[in-house]
């Protein structure tokens, strides 16, 4: 049960991760539907560096947290598949996804939107449960 648990919870953030980077690049949703802001981030810079704009950084930011969700599939997938023994003798492995879940919750809760929110409590409730199941 435990196993299955962190599969689904892993391919729910494998998922979303995967269209959040195709969004990324691929599409037009996350452009700020007043076309000036858009502007007004390609020619403006943080204070931290000129190297950068407001703009790259927001697709870079974008890109970079899409691969981290698909990291965590294509990490805990394989993991829990063909090495289950490992999560079990290890209390380390068994738990850090539900960490992981608990982190990009409060994240989503606090400035992300509804879709998102309800994959990562899924997803988060799955981590618990396995964690859970593993260590009892």
């Amino acid at each position: 049960m435990a196993q299955t648990l962190l599969v689904i919870g892993s391919l729910i953030f494998g998922t979303l991760g995967s269209i959040h980077l195709f969004y990324t690049f691929f599409t037009h949703k996350f452009d700020p539907r007043d076309i000036e802001v858009k502007y007004a981030m390609e020619s403006t810079t943080p204070r931290l560096t000129q190297e950068t704009s407001i703009w790259q950084g927001l697709i870079g930011f974008n890109a970079s947290h899409s691969i981290g969700a698909i990291l965590i599939a294509l990490f805990f997938i394989p993991l829990a598949i063909m090495h289950n023994d490992i999560i079990q003798s290890s209390l380390w492995f068994s738990v850090l996804p539900a960490g992981i879940g608990l982190s990009y919750l409060i994240l989503a809760v606090k400035y992300w939107f509804k879709v998102p929110t309800i994959g990562i409590s899924l997803a988060t409730l799955c981590f618990l449960g396995a964690a859970i199941v593993y260590n009892t």
